[in-house]
């Protein structure tokens, strides 16, 4: 009998002490489903307020191929040189989304030549859209996955590789190899952000980046 009544106590010690560790891994998976509930809300709420503040610029090509690849780059250099050549100095997002709304027809003409001119009949539109966009790093600047609205110029079928940028502020860039993201342009968002949205997109890392800026 005493026996018996070692090992039952030696079960209820143990039990409680499941029973315990089981609470800690309950009230800890508690914790951190709150926590990453916190952390997807306050990302929400920044990818919100970053999306009012940009313009991002969207070129879709034909297709895959090298020839349709390499179209796409060029209709992308051809219409931000003509929206270098002509668009005002902007001091705010709103104002370059109005200015490229006033000029989209210009803008899509100007695409549409390059098209013509590489000898190819492919239609092209351009207009002001929102665009979903997955998470997406532009040197040490990255902007969370969401809604956004976009310059987006389809070429043809535009079943190829995309190409974009951040058209305002400043982020455009030509290739991803030679130089980093330009500071004006980091600037313009640490003027529109608060202290902590500016540095949940920003980090510090030593990606290199090509850019086309004016």
């Amino acid at each position: 009998m005493e026996i018996t009544d070692r090992i039952y106590s030696k079960i209820r010690r143990h039990a409680v002490k499941i029973s315990f560790v089981l609470s800690l891994m309950l009230a800890a998976l508690i914790t951190l489903g709150a926590c990453r509930r916190a952390d997807e809300a306050s990302r929400m709420e920044l990818q919100a307020h970053l999306a009012q503040e940009v313009l991002r610029f969207h070129v879709l090509a034909n297709s895959d191929s090298d020839a349709d690849q390499d179209l796409k780059l060029k209709v992308r250099d051809a219409a931000l040189a003509y929206m270098e050549a002509n668009m005002p100095k902007s001091s705010g997002a709103d104002e370059t989304k109005s200015w490229v709304r006033a000029h989209i027809d210009e803008i899509e003409a100007v695409s549409q030549d390059t098209v013509a001119d590489a000898g190819k009949n492919y239609p092209v539109s351009a207009a002001v859209t929102t665009c979903w966009f997955p998470d997406k790093s532009y040197g040490d600047v990255t902007f969370p996955a969401g809604n956004y609205e976009a310059l987006r110029i389809e070429i043809g079928e535009a079943k190829g590789h995309n190409w974009w940028c951040v058209l305002y502020p400043s982020l455009c860039f030509m290739d991803t190899t030679n130089a980093v993201v330009p500071e004006e342009g980091k600037e313009k968002l640490k003027n529109v952000l608060t202290e902590e949205e500016y540095s949940g997109i920003t980090a510090e890392t030593e990606f290199k980046i090509s850019w086309f800026f004016w």
